[in-house]
């Protein structure tokens, strides 16, 4: 009997390794990878990745003016090196994220994203592997959409929560997008005080609409769920584009033999009855429809906060490591 891993991929499901660490990524054999400061930050504190640092450092003391852009310069060749490892090891992309204070800065993201994709250029690897990763606030998708098709980058819209964050960034033409499961769930359970089932899970849900939206209206951009808590939420979305699974899920289904049935399909999206919407050129209808998912609006300012504070940890790590060099 198959893995439920392998079952996994079997239903069409493209499977993502959530992690930063090399040999975990090695170990469960994904396509793609996809890292953030978090992941980045917890990596960096074991002891094989201090030939990385090292080098990043070195290159971070030959680029800037002053400490503050000495520690940018050295943080984002540490995340290039970091995804440069990583392809060795992925046939497909990784993700690499920019900095989230940027996330409410339409022409910041796009010049971090250019510099970024610069970086792995130097590095011998062409933007085709990469995906930039911006979060789902109205400047993030009007900076993936300049970013998509003008420079032709790649970008993987991230902190994703609402069915308009969805339409947005399929009508700017984001390659991928990455609705969070678990931290929908974890919202409902914290403000509803009821358990949900794998059924019922109102993260597990939204993906679902999210997925049959594109379907139905024929959009391209890939719907990869992320942020999982439990088997179940992975094993009810079996057969969405593609899944980004934490070390501890991917050990789980590695070592399971529980049968992994094909719940999404393409097809099934066509005989649906659902309203099509657009925001496009509607920043204000964006904001208001946005505005109406407390949710969605919470968990966004949330993760952008935890993200950029994980980064401003990584660059004081990064700041001493400098000024002892």
């Amino acid at each position: 009997m198959p893995s439920s891993l392998d079952q996994l991929k079997a239903t069409g499901t493209t499977v993502v390794c959530d992690s930063g660490d090399f040999a975990t990524i090695d170990k469960y054999k994904p396509q793609d990878a996809t890292t953030n400061p978090s992941l980045i930050l917890a990596a960096s504190k074991k002891p094989e990745y201090a030939k990385l640092i090292d080098k990043a450092v070195a290159y971070g003391k030959e680029h800037g003016k002053n400490i503050d852009e000495k520690v940018d310069a050295t943080l984002d060749n540490l995340l290039v090196q970091f995804g440069s490892e990583i392809l060795k090891i992925v046939p497909g992309k990784v993700s690499t994220e920019v900095d989230a204070r940027f996330s409410f800065d339409i022409e910041g993201s796009i010049e971090k994203a250019l510099h970024i994709i610069e970086l792995y250029k130097d590095m011998g690897i062409d933007k085709e592997r990469v995906l930039i990763k911006v979060a789902s606030t109205w400047e993030g998708i009007k900076a993936a959409h300049t970013l998509q098709s003008k420079h032709g980058i790649n970008c993987n819209l991230t902190l994703m929560f609402s069915l308009p964050q969805a339409i947005a960034a399929a009508e700017a033409g984001a390659f991928l997008i990455s609705p969070f499961v678990g931290r929908i769930l974890d919202w409902y359970k914290a403000n509803t005080k009821q358990e949900y089932s794998a059924e019922t899970d109102p993260g597990v849900k939204s993906v679902q609409k999210i997925f049959n939206y594109y379907k139905k209206f024929g959009y391209k951009t890939i719907v990869m769920g992320a942020s999982f808590r439990s088997l179940g939420e992975i094993t009810e979305l079996a057969g969405c584009d593609y899944l980004t699974i934490a070390p501890n899920l991917l050990e789980q289904l590695y070592n399971s033999e529980d049968k992994v049935p094909q719940k999404l399909k393409a097809e099934d999206a066509s005989s649906l009855d659902i309203e099509k919407k657009s925001y496009l050129n509607d920043e204000s209808l964006f904001r208001f429809d946005f505005n109406e998912e407390p949710m969605a609006v919470h968990k966004l300012s949330e993760g952008i906060s935890k993200f950029a504070a994980d980064a401003v940890t990584l660059k004081g790590i990064l700041k001493e490591k400098i000024e002892k060099a």
